[in-house]
């Protein structure tokens, strides 16, 4: 690899701050869930078990490392995976923890 091609060290950062993100088996779980649907706070938090503060801490986390939207209907927020980039992490990630 030539220097020309190594990214920037400022988006080298960025990209580090991202994968930090994903560190989290709670995001994860979160991102996992709605990778297929949209849902609400409630239903996400009795899907997974959890107490709804603390899966709305970490929508708040996914919303500002733009890996999840909300979308607003009467008083319901519903939350989705910002967009297919993210699905496609999560899956190659799957993908190299299952070979072999």
């Amino acid at each position: 690899m030539d220097k020309k091609s190594i990214p920037d060290i400022e988006i080298l950062f960025e990209l580090a701050d991202l994968f930090k993100v994903f560190g989290d088996s709670t995001r994860l779980r979160v991102m996992v869930t709605l990778s297929d649907c949209e849902m609400p706070v409630m239903e996400l938090a009795e899907a997974l078990g959890m107490e709804q503060s603390t899966i709305s801490h970490q929508l708040r986390v996914l919303r500002q490392n733009k890996l999840v939207r909300v979308r607003r209907e009467g008083k319901q927020m519903y939350y989705s995976l910002d967009d297919d980039h993210v699905k496609k992490i999560i899956e190659m990630g799957m993908d190299h923890i299952m070979e072999g």
